[in-house]
């Protein structure tokens, strides 16, 4: 069975011999990564998500729902059977209620919400595909902002808030719904994909336990893709940010000179190719407090950047 730990000691040493912290070590060391979202198994974001970080070296497995169930918050319901073709007719009418991929054992889908297709995962299929419990959750990236009082209602937000355990959950602005068979070299999708990893990698080399007890991660994406500030994952500048403003009120973490953190749509609406990066309290979708906010500014060090 993989060892977080283990790969963690690895990392430290070879920090402590390099100087820098380089992304081959994690992914090469096969760390599992649960995925999941609100816009079904068969959407474009999700599957490129899926074949970069496995590419990447990520142990990677899919729960997500078997239909678009965008907006559907944190609702939960028991899986029942297909009795319309799933999304884009990538799964027959009367299918049972959770399956995979014929070719692909890591990619399943689950006829529910969102957040059930992580609890499934986490309890009847991590133990057999990833060798045990993941190191983190991924929601997303999602077709489409989730930003400030949308997270309330985000299935992506809150498939990640199901979890449990350190989970981000990612959202982009471009494009629209669409299969993952219409996918092309270059995209947006492949963009948010690499952009993810990044920070997926800078995460987890800040070692365990990732995220304070409770929280987890909401991250959004400005448009990205050819003739954008975003033409590759290379491109995104990542700023700790909040989901709901704060008036002026020096309540976050230390960052960039000030103690009041930006919002998510003033981080992504500036000019540039600028990501929001928001620890929320996974009980409540809030912001989380300033401790916790600074734990995670901390362990991402020079990963995070300024607003110019």
């Amino acid at each position: 069975m993989f060892s977080v730990q283990l790969w963690a000691a690895l990392l430290v040493l070879q920090t402590t011999l390099s100087g820098t912290v380089a992304s081959p070590l994690p992914r090469a060391a096969g760390i599992p990564i649960l995925v999941g979202n609100d816009d079904g198994w068969a959407e474009a974001n999700i599957r490129a998500f899926y074949t970069q970080a496995k590419a990447a070296g990520y142990n990677t497995l899919v729960s997500a729902p078997a239909y678009d169930k965008s907006g559907s918050g944190s609702s939960s319901t028991t899986p029942e059977p297909l009795t319309t073709p799933g999304e884009y007719d990538s799964i027959p009418s009367g299918s049972p209620a959770v399956g995979h991929d014929a070719s692909d054992d890591h990619l399943w889908y689950v006829n529910a919400y969102p957040a059930d297709g992580i609890t499934y995962g986490l309890a009847n299929l991590s133990a057999t595909y990833l060798g045990g419990p993941p190191a983190l959750v991924v929601t997303g990236p999602n077709q489409g902002s989730n930003l400030g009082i949308a997270t309330l209602f985000s299935g992506t937000v809150g498939a990640a808030a199901a979890a449990g355990m350190p989970a981000i959950a990612f959202s982009g602005a471009s494009g629209s719904h669409r299969a993952y068979t219409e996918l092309v070299a270059g995209d947006y999708s492949y963009v948010y994909a690499d952009a993810a990893l990044r920070l997926v990698d800078a995460l987890l080399a800040g070692g365990v336990p990732y995220l304070p007890s409770g929280t987890a991660l909401n991250v959004n994406f400005p448009e990205a893709g050819p003739g954008t500030a975003c033409e590759s994952g290379a491109d995104v500048v990542f700023v700790m940010s909040r989901v709901y403003w704060a008036l002026g009120l020096p309540i976050d973490a230390a960052q960039c000179g000030g103690n009041t953190l930006p919002t998510e749509s003033s981080v992504v609406g500036t000019e540039g190719c600028y990501a929001s990066v928001s620890l929320f309290d996974t009980s409540n979708k809030l912001d989380a407090g300033k401790a916790d906010q600074q734990t995670v500014v901390d362990a991402l060090g020079d990963f995070l950047s300024c607003l110019p």
